[in-house]
């Protein structure tokens, strides 16, 4: 008997953990603060073909099935995280459009600031001040609702000096002017 309500003690103890764990990152993103910058998924290959047009998903690099999928997971786990509401972003690729809708937060909206610069690298000063206007702009207006922001890995590497895969994310914590203070990387849930 005393084993037993060792084991449910220790059971329910583990859950307390996981849950206010699992809501760290949500509290955080309510807060002004932070903001979630996440790679797109799975699209297999580097850069775009030649030729490729924005208004036109066909000439582009584009998720694969597993890239899909690997959107759908990550939006349900941040769900398990705690984040029920999302102001979501997007570059204007296709690739991370998909991404962002698959994410399930509702609209999404393509912001020129989290464009690729990768065949552009001459912009990326330009593009990184771009991007860091935006987060201090968006930080003001979002109320309690999570920040995220789906782009590519030259903006994010650009921006905290990290190169991720596919999914991963970064959680920054930010000054009010949109410069990063530090951050977390969150690897792609799988």
């Amino acid at each position: 008997m005393m084993n037993g309500r060792k084991i449910t003690l220790c059971a329910l103890w583990l859950l307390v953990g996981v849950c206010a764990q699992a809501s760290e990152m949500s509290r955080k993103l309510q807060a002004s603060e932070h903001v979630l910058l996440m790679r797109h998924t799975l699209a297999p290959g580097v850069g775009d073909p030649a030729g490729y047009a924005l208004n036109d998903c066909k000439t582009q690099r584009n998720l694969s099935a597993q890239g899909r999928k690997q959107a759908s997971v990550v939006g349900a786990w941040l769900k398990k995280q705690g984040v029920t509401a999302a102001e979501v972003y997007t570059s204007a690729w296709c690739r991370c459009q998909d991404t962002a809708k698959l994410l399930d937060f509702g609209s999404v909206q393509v912001e020129p600031a989290l464009a690729s610069f990768f065949d552009e690298m001459h912009q990326a000063k330009e593009r990184t001040t771009s991007l860091k206007q935006l987060i201090a702009d968006k930080l003001k207006t979002k109320g309690d609702k999570a920040l995220i922001l789906v782009t590519h890995h030259v903006n994010i590497q650009d921006y905290a000096g990290e190169n991720i895969a596919s999914g991963d994310m970064v959680l920054a914590r930010v000054g009010a002017d949109g410069q990063l203070l530090s951050y977390k990387l969150i690897p792609r849930p799988d």
